[in-house]
């Protein structure tokens, strides 16, 4: 990547999602209904999982830019309102998965749903949500859609397992990195930005430039996320401070770290990737390091690269309160905490 990063536009007040909220409160009603009527079961175990998790906060991103894209499309149909619970079953069901692979015990501030309901119950459950969002990409009946949706999802399992081997290894570079969260996060947005593009019937230009907003968007989002794990307190995250250096995740604060460190710094990195050292002193020498070589903001500037390219990718659209709000949605997704 470009050691140049272009700026994002300069704002009066910090962005919010609160326009991309507003602009899709009534569609995102529209979608909550569905999903909580189609992730009820006649065994009860599966519902109170699955609302364990759907129930317990987030932001809904991905089936939100679903629908702010039609807008941006000036869709006026109903047909999104299916694919995004498609969409956001999707995420919930890896997230469910994701939970049981990494062995984490909090999301959004809860108990995970496996240490509630045990590590079979909880990928059984996300193996039902993922049956569930297949049923309404057939439902809706376009190839396409259906086309788009299922690579999305072949790419995130492609990419979760990237980053299983890349695990632990302290030779992974950035650009494997930023191969892997293309994957298992921007993979995602992408297809629930782009698919509003193919509903309402535009030209392929237009689908492509969802598809390229979405995808930087999930870049920029995954960034800051990793960013936020050496940065924020785990109230304000939503889980345990911490979590990726423990399980030797090598994420960009770290990368840059051991790049930039001395030899007795970089020996610290591979011992405590490697897992010898994971206690809490060692995460606080991991957090002084990174604080030192200033590697979150670094990360957050990638990020803030990202987003601006998200911004370019939609500016062909007119101007309104659609492509103002996904605008901002970048912005935010890169000066949040949390």
């Amino acid at each position: 990547m470009s050691a140049d990063i272009v700026p994002l536009r300069p704002r009066t007040a910090e962005p919010s999602l609160a326009p991309l909220l507003a602009l899709t409160a009534s569609g995102m009603n529209a979608v909550n209904a569905i999903i909580l009527d189609r992730m009820q079961s006649e065994i009860p175990l599966i519902p109170a999982l699955a609302g364990h998790l759907i129930a317990g906060g987030g932001k809904r991103m991905r089936p939100m830019l679903t629908v702010a894209g039609a807008e941006l499309c000036e869709y006026h149909g109903s047909r999104h309102h299916l694919l995004a619970a498609s969409v956001e079953f999707i995420h919930t069901a890896t997230l469910l998965h994701d939970d049981v692979v990494d062995g984490s015990d909090m999301r959004r501030g809860r108990d995970t749903a496996n240490i509630v309901f045990g590590n079979p119950a909880t990928v059984l459950v996300g193996d039902f949500l993922f049956t569930r969002a297949f049923e309404l990409m057939v439902e809706d009946g376009s190839l396409k859609v259906l086309k788009i949706l299922s690579k999305a999802s072949s790419v995130i399992a492609e990419g979760e397992v990237d980053q299983l081997t890349a695990a632990r290894r302290i030779e992974t570079s950035e650009e494997h990195y930023l191969q892997i969260i293309g994957a298992k996060t921007a993979a995602l947005f992408a297809a629930a930005t782009r698919i509003a593009a193919v509903v309402a019937e535009r030209p392929e230009a237009d689908e492509l430039a969802l598809d390229a907003y979405g995808r930087n968007l999930g870049v920029a989002f995954q960034l800051v996320d990793d960013a936020i794990d050496y940065d924020s307190e785990s109230l304000e995250m939503g889980k345990g401070k911490g979590d990726d250096f423990r399980e030797g995740k090598m994420t960009l604060p770290v990368i840059l770290a051991y790049a930039r460190g001395n030899a007795e710094e970089r020996q610290f990195w591979q011992d405590a990737i490697a897992g010898f050292r994971n206690s809490d002193d060692d995460l606080a020498e991991a957090v002084r390091l990174i604080a030192k070589y200033d590697t979150v903001s670094a990360t957050r500037d990638r990020a803030r690269h990202f987003a601006q390219r998200a911004i370019d990718a939609i500016a062909g659209f007119p101007a309104g309160p659609a492509r103002s709000a996904m605008a901002e949605a970048a912005e935010f997704a890169v000066s949040r905490r949390f």
